[in-house]
C-alpha cells in the first residue's frame, strides 16, 4: 500500500545505515511478518496498539518518525540513488 511504501522507505533512508544488525533483523521481521500491511501503518501511527512481539526499539523509532515533528513533505518514496552512495 502506498502509505506504507512512503513511510517505510523514507524511514529506511534515514535510519538503516546507523542501525545495528539486531535492529536490522527486527526491522526485517516487522516489514515481512505481519500479514496485513495496514497493521504496520496503524501501529506506526498509533491508531492501534502494537502487539508485544513487534513492540521493539525499531517500532518506537518508526512511531517517532511517523509523527513527522519537522513537518516534512512526505509525498513520495525517495529516489534509490542513496542505496548506491558510499557510506560516510
Amino acid at each position: 500500500m502506498l502509505e506504507n511504501c512512503i513511510l517505510l522507505s523514507l524511514f529506511a533512508k534515514e535510519n538503516l545505515a546507523r542501525m545495528s544488525e539486531e535492529q536490522l533483523n527486527r526491522y526485517d521481521r516487522l516489514i515481512n511478518e505481519p500479514s496485513n500491511d495496514w497493521d504496520i501503518y496503524y501501529w506506526a501511527t498509533e491508531a492501534k496498539p502494537t502487539p508485544v512481539e513487534f513492540d521493539t526499539d525499531v517500532m518506537a523509532m518508526l512511531r517517532e518518525f511517523a509523527k513527522n515533528r519537522n513537518r516534512e513533505q512526505r509525498l513520495r518514496q525517495p529516489d534509490l540513488e542513496y542505496l548506491f552512495e558510499p557510506q560516510r
